[in-house]
């Protein structure tokens, strides 16, 4: 399964099902179903995820420092970070935001 985000103001941004529900949980809202982000839910929406990445972060850089001193495995710097997953989203709201357009999904 995917999640499918559109709107009339930019391209769709799919995203896969884990990824997807994460990003919704974020918002606060029910991944299980179709929903709409209006426009005047997305500078709290906006905050959200980044307030999310920044939590990540720190809890990455926890991690990793946690396991360097105890000579454990450090945590993979690659990986696919909730920056980079949601960084997509994130710039369909800003657009949405200066276009006045709503974003939908499961629709």
């Amino acid at each position: 399964m995917v999640y499918r985000f559109k709107t009339k103001a930019t391209g769709d941004v799919v995203m896969l099902e884990q990824n997807g529900k994460q990003l919704l949980e974020i918002l606060g809202k029910d991944p299980n179903g179709p929903g709409i982000l209006l426009v005047e839910q997305m500078p709290a929406a906006i905050e959200a995820i980044r307030a999310a990445v920044l939590k990540e972060e720190a809890d990455f850089e926890r991690r990793k420092q946690e396991a360097i001193e105890k000579g454990e495995y450090v945590p993979d710097p690659e990986r696919v970070s909730l920056r980079t997953r949601v960084a997509p989203f994130l710039e369909m709201l800003e657009h949405c935001q200066r276009e006045n357009a709503e974003v939908v999904w499961g629709v």
